[in-house]
């Protein structure tokens, strides 16, 4: 019996051994999770006494690509006839295009439509009354957009003259622009920590406070900014033209954000 009571005794410690073990693991576990949240910006303890700074930063590049637009529209009886004639215009740029060096990866169609075009008739009204009037078919619009990206810039005025030529009379751009600014919109988002960050510590120095810590942060703008420029000199009847002037510039690449500090 002594021997019994033993063992169930020797179970008992075991069980509550056991317990506080997997109790301790439980809020062992749930002090690293806290722990870890402190490591983000703002957390643990809301700050009450705070200041928010802003801060700009700009870069500017030589742009590496033009971009070109242009459109076929045209009408007709039926839509097999009015996609032969868009056709014909567009095979006729493509190819030009193609000559001219142009990746197929660089002409994409942005848009193709076809819609039926309707004509409303009246009919005479009588003394007494005025019918309703018919709307007929008169045809079909059919519209092909494409876009087109030059890589090599000083050949853009060359494509803009050669699809003119070509008989395209819808033409927008080039938009100089860069082709990959991954790595300056990184540059102008440094320069605007940087600008925020000095005029924070310029601004706790006249307050006479310290600053603590960042609680927050922010990002906006960080957008390119582009320069597109027309094609002016088309003569509006599909003419040959010559190769007109398109100055590139730069562009600029602008980030602007907002951090708030903790002060005391």
């Amino acid at each position: 019996m002594q021997n019994e009571n033993l063992l169930s005794n020797k179970k008992i410690i075991q069980a509550t051994l056991a317990l506080l073990v997997m109790s301790s693991l439980f809020f062992v576990a749930k002090f690293i999770s806290e722990l870890k949240s402190y490591e983000y910006i703002g957390g643990g303890v809301l700050a009450s006494n705070t200041i928010s700074v802003s801060g700009v930063g700009e870069v500017f590049a030589v742009p590496d690509i033009a971009t070109i637009n242009f459109s076929v529209t045209h009408q007709g009886k039926t839509v097999a006839e009015t996609q032969k004639e868009v056709s014909k215009k567009i095979d006729a740029a493509l190819s030009f295009l193609k000559n001219s060096g142009i990746a197929d990866k660089d002409i994409k169609t942005t848009n193709y439509s076809a819609y039926p075009r309707y004509e409303y008739n009246s009919v005479p009204c009588t003394v007494s009354y005025c019918p309703p009037g018919k709307q007929t078919l008169a045809g079909f619009d059919v519209t092909q957009n494409i876009s087109v990206k030059v890589r090599n810039t000083d050949k853009a005025p060359a494509v803009l003259e050669g699809l003119a030529k070509a008989g395209i009379t819808e033409i927008s751009g080039p938009n100089f622009e860069i082709d990959d600014d991954e790595a300056l919109k990184a540059e102008a988002r440094r320069k605007a920590i940087a600008d925020a960050k000095e005029k924070a510590g310029i601004l706790a120095r006249d307050l006479g406070v310290s600053l603590v810590r960042i609680i927050g942060f922010s990002e906006g703008g960080n957008y390119p900014i582009y320069y597109a420029k027309a094609l002016e000199s088309a003569d509006g009847r599909g003419g040959a033209v010559s190769s007109p002037e398109l100055p590139k510039g730069e562009n600029k690449i602008s980030s602007s954000v907002t951090i708030t500090y903790e002060i005391r």
